[in-house]
């Protein structure tokens, strides 16, 4: 079961990853063009917050698969 949500977690991470280079692209984009970016760079911080959480999830299960076998 760890090592499903392993699998999981490393899939998350990938996509969260790509998605914040997206939106990363997005807001700069919007930048250069001179336009106003709030939202696109709120949106950008909670990409950035989720994808940490992805992360830390993703590196704290190797340590309980660890403890569990």
């Amino acid at each position: 079961m760890i090592m499903d949500h392993l699998e999981l977690a490393v899939r998350h991470v990938a996509e969260g990853t790509a998605r914040v280079a997206r939106q990363r692209q997005r807001v700069t984009e919007l930048i250069c063009d001179g336009l106003p970016s709030p939202e696109s760079k709120a949106l950008l911080k909670e990409f950035e917050e989720i994808l940490a959480l992805h992360i830390a999830d993703r590196d704290r299960l190797p340590k309980e698969l660890n403890r569990s076998t």
